[in-house]
């Protein structure tokens, strides 16, 4: 056990996917895992593993942002010795022709934390996808006829900003959407030497000012899951 899991040796596979809301973890457990077994309780952020088309894997909540994220994801590897890690959650769009709904499969994730900052000292590290898994991942998905994205996302600390025209100069650079954990995520799959990859679907615009509702973005996004699982368990 590590401290904010209460998972018993061996009850978490080696692959583990990451929504950010547990709500979403368990509906991804009883949606697609076969015999789910909740593996952690500790503050609510619930984790279950199962089998996906015979293959072992788990479902672990996060919580929002990059440093509550980094805590599940470190002892995840540390602790457990998880081998590929899968953010998968929603974002906000950027660019006019990514549209509600996409998938956006994040290549590279900049942000506006200081988190590399203080690690790196001010000199700036490149939080990158696992080529293998993002390569799987967006076959995957074109062959089944989702619209699918490749490329930069955002990853804020910051959910209500104080100047919302901000994100236009993210966007000017080909930054296609907005979330809060994934360059936490590569970051962290880098150092250790592991596999991450960070699978989102559109749930609002920035620039239409389309949106999904909270239901929706809970229960409705299993696409996104699906190539997820599939990408890492060759399914």
């Amino acid at each position: 056990m590590s401290l904010h899991l209460n998972a018993e040796p061996g009850q978490i596979a080696e692959t583990v996917l990451l929504p950010g809301d547990p709500l979403r973890a368990k509906h991804i457990a009883e949606t697609f895992f076969e015999n789910p077994v909740l593996h952690n309780t500790v503050r609510g952020m619930h984790g279950y593993t199962g089998t996906y088309k015979g293959q072992r894997v788990s479902v672990q909540g996060t919580g929002m942002g990059i440093a509550s994220s980094m805590i599940y994801v470190h002892e995840l590897i540390t602790g457990y010795g998880c081998k590929q890690l899968i953010r998968v959650g929603t974002a906000g769009s950027y660019q006019a022709h990514v549209h509600v709904r996409d998938i956006v499969l994040a290549q590279a994730a900049c942000t506006d934390s200081n988190i590399n900052n203080v690690r790196f000292g001010h000199k700036n590290f490149a939080p990158i996808a696992d080529f293998e898994l993002l390569l799987r991942a967006y076959q995957i998905a074109r062959e089944r006829g989702h619209t699918t994205h490749v490329g930069n996302i955002m990853s804020s600390d910051t959910f209500y900003q104080d100047q919302f025209e901000q994100f236009q100069q993210w966007a000017q650079f080909g930054v296609l959407a907005v979330e809060m954990e994934a360059a936490g995520l590569y970051t962290l799959a880098a150092k250790h030497g592991v596999k991450a990859l960070t699978v989102l679907t559109i749930s609002d615009h920035l620039v239409t000012h389309e949106e999904t509702t909270a239901e929706e973005r809970q229960l409705t996004f299993n696409a996104m899951i699906e190539v997820a699982l599939d990408a890492a368990l060759g399914g």
